[in-house]
């Protein structure tokens, strides 16, 4: 009996351990998709499609049970192409991570996961989102793929060629927008996704340089590329102009859609004043506002470019009266 004794306490610490261990790696992965962080940066994924959905259900007059659905679907996609890209990002970018003060805990670059196991979850991500696309439409489907096969993997390799990833990033970001819009109208107006469109890729610009400039002193010192290193001392300038471009590009979809006032009250209007208080105040030097700004491009600005929208969708099929 005593000759058992050592082998039968080692089983018991096992035992002991394994749930620990099971729990700290789950959390590990966990943080790999960033869903610690949540809604940031899963809803940034999600407006634009959100858009595209409320935009065509006003021109055709969509069921409010159908604009429900795809809504949540796309809620569901944004969250899941957002938790695929951070496990690209890291997968690609694990040495860059590695010489950033806030990056180098991440669970990749730390060693808390193994590189196999970032790229399984990574696989399982995109298998779900392959999946959600088939409910999208033939044509849609079709534009999906464009952006979850060629899009999103390009961007993070692009900091290592140009000073401008950011706008590689906004093409993928706003992706959703077009997949919507088809899904729904096919390429009829398609002209007003379009400008659209390339509106959502300038506040991307917009938005993740504010979000690259938490990094800035360490990204020179590393050799990582971004518009918020490139900009230097006329980044507020700069920034101002992409946020107008993009009020301008709501500006366009609105008209080429005959919205009507509340469009232009709620989306237009209060985008642009989210953008002014912002480029009024922001310290780009302090990381903390720097995060918290970018936080409310998701939260607030995102919303409200969303919320003009379905306003309007509801006054014109008379779900409210005015």
């Amino acid at each position: 009996m005593a000759s058992n004794q050592p082998l039968l306490e080692k089983k018991q610490v096992q035992a002991k351990r394994s749930p620990q261990t099971f729990a700290s790696t789950a959390w590990a992965y966990f943080r790999l998709t960033r869903l610690h962080k949540f809604p940031a940066g899963s809803d940034l994924i999600f407006w634009p499609s959100a858009w595209g959905v409320m935009l065509c259900a006003r021109t055709e007059d969509l069921e409010i049970t159908t604009v429900c659905a795809m809504i949540l679907l796309y809620a569901l996609g944004g969250t899941l192409r957002h938790g695929a890209g951070c496990c690209w990002n890291d997968i690609c970018d694990v040495e860059f991570d590695r010489q950033v003060e806030r990056s180098k805990s991440r669970p990749l670059a730390s060693g808390a996961i193994s590189m196999t196991g970032a790229l399984a979850l990574f696989a399982a991500h995109y298998a779900v989102l392959y999946y959600l696309l088939t409910l999208a439409g033939d044509e849609a489907f079709k534009v999906g793929l464009v952006g979850l096969y060629i899009v999103d993997l390009i961007y993070p390799l692009m900091k290592r060629f140009t000073h401008w990833p950011q706008a590689i990033l906004g093409l993928a970001m706003t992706w959703g927008l077009p997949t919507a819009w088809v899904s729904i109208r096919g390429y009829s107006d398609i002209d007003a996704a379009v400008v659209l469109y390339f509106g959502g890729v300038c506040w991307t610009i917009y938005y993740d340089t504010i979000y690259a400039c938490q990094d800035r002193r360490d990204d020179i010192k590393a050799g990582v590329k971004s518009t918020a290193v490139l900009f230097g001392d006329w980044i507020r300038p700069i920034l101002s102009f992409f946020a107008a471009c993009f009020v301008a590009s709501l500006v366009y979809a609105g008209v080429i859609t005959e919205a009507g006032w509340l469009y232009y009250t709620i989306t237009v209007g209060g985008a642009a004043a989210c953008f002014a208080k912002q480029m009024l105040t922001i310290d780009f030097d302090n990381g903390e506002q720097c995060w918290q700004a970018f936080k409310t491009n998701g939260t607030l600005v995102g919303f409200l470019v969303w919320a003009g929208m379905a306003a309007d969708y509801a006054a014109a099929v008379g779900l409210i009266s005015l």
